[in-house]
């Protein structure tokens, strides 16, 4: 009645690749938005124990969750790109501003760990209030990255 899969055997391999792309970004971007968040406590806590508790959080995150899944996401994107997206959409403008937001959040993440080094080394010079600010970028950039990937609108 139902054929299992409408889709051929290239164009199976390449739904299972999006999908764990996605599962990826999804898992990258939790990190992105609790990390900084973890920052903000941190930067209020004022106790020896509760700061090194912080610590091994931020770490656990940064080198566990956030950048296996950017490596994840990167590579599966890359992946996708190669294979059949750049001929596709070489010519169109959302895919070039996607990629460069990509790079931003790369970006962004490398410079949470810079933020992650001051604080295992007891150097943070940031209040919570920069943590909090922070914290809303990747935010705007999940939502610039869904509108131009589902959308298109240039």
């Amino acid at each position: 009645m139902f054929a299992r899969y409408p889709y051929s055997s290239d164009e199976l391999a390449v739904q299972w690749i999006k999908a764990f792309h996605i599962v990826f970004m999804v898992t990258w971007f939790a990190g992105l938005f609790y990390l900084p968040r973890l920052f903000v406590y941190h930067a209020q806590c004022e106790d020896t124990p509760g700061r090194e508790r912080f610590k091994i959080m931020e770490r656990k995150l940064y080198y566990g969750i956030m950048t296996p899944g950017m490596i994840l996401t990167i590579a599966l994107g890359l992946w996708m790109l190669v294979v059949y997206a750049w001929e596709a959409y070489h010519d169109a403008m959302w895919l070039h501003v996607k990629l460069l937001l990509v790079a931003l959040l790369v970006v962004y993440h490398l410079y949470c760990g810079k933020l992650l080094a001051a604080f295992r080394q007891d150097r943070n010079v940031h209040s919570h209030v920069f943590y909090r600010w922070l914290n809303e970028l990747p935010v705007l950039i999940l939502i610039a990255v869904v509108l131009l990937v589902v959308v298109k609108p240039i």
